[in-house]
């Protein structure tokens, strides 16, 4: 009988184990899934902007107002981007969102 109930300890924390181990992985898949839909959809939006015969996005700058063919970096930022600069991170936004002001 001892050795039974032994068993059964054995089986259940063995079962137990294992359905958190799932659990974990299902979650860290769960993220990643999520992670590689939301980078697809950066690069689609980006990919869908107009632009000219060399490649260059033509985008409507919002720091100086002007229409401007720029390229892109491989985080879908224009080459006149400036980091921290609030008009440049909100077209690096609008950018990836795919609602950037176009020509």
């Amino acid at each position: 009988m001892a050795d039974r109930r032994r068993l059964e300890r054995l089986l259940r924390s063995t079962l137990q184990e294992a359905g958190e181990q799932y659990e974990q992985f299902r979650k860290s898949t769960d993220g990643q899934l999520g992670e590689a839909r939301e980078a697809y959809e950066v690069a689609k939006n980006a990919r869908g902007l107009p632009s000219d015969d060399a490649g260059r996005a033509k985008i409507v700058c919002r720091r100086y107002a002007e229409q401007r063919a720029a390229k892109l970096d491989d985080e879908y930022r224009p080459a006149c981007y400036e980091a921290g600069h609030p008009d440049c991170e909100g077209c690096a936004e609008d950018v990836r969102a795919g609602r950037i002001e176009t020509w």
